[in-house]
């Protein structure tokens, strides 16, 4: 008897578009999740750090001098500004 196939909760497919867009992306795990949420709504985080382990990009990988992106300190503001981030994302209808 041969090993027993993997049980997951992705289709093949479903597998293949996490990867593409993590390879695309870089993006953390968490961003990563809550980016394909939307297209698969069965995806738990647990599901996709399998996913991400099975095809060796589980860890982000490093810059190009072998070091990982060095850490930043935020800006400190005086008490009462806000600070905003924001960000656009492309999806099949155009930007968001």
């Amino acid at each position: 008897m041969g090993p027993v196939a993997a049980s997951t909760v992705l289709t093949a497919e479903e597998e293949a578009v996490a990867v593409a867009f993590r390879r695309h992306t870089l993006l953390p795990l968490d961003d990563c999740l809550y980016a394909l949420q939307a297209t698969i709504p069965q995806l738990s985080r647990s599901a996709l750090h399998r996913c991400f382990q099975r095809h060796g990009i589980s860890r982000l990988p490093l810059t190009e001098d072998g070091a990982s992106a060095p850490k930043k300190r935020f800006r400190e503001y005086p008490i009462g500004y806000l600070h905003v981030d924001f960000a656009e994302m492309q999806t099949e209808e155009g930007r968001q």
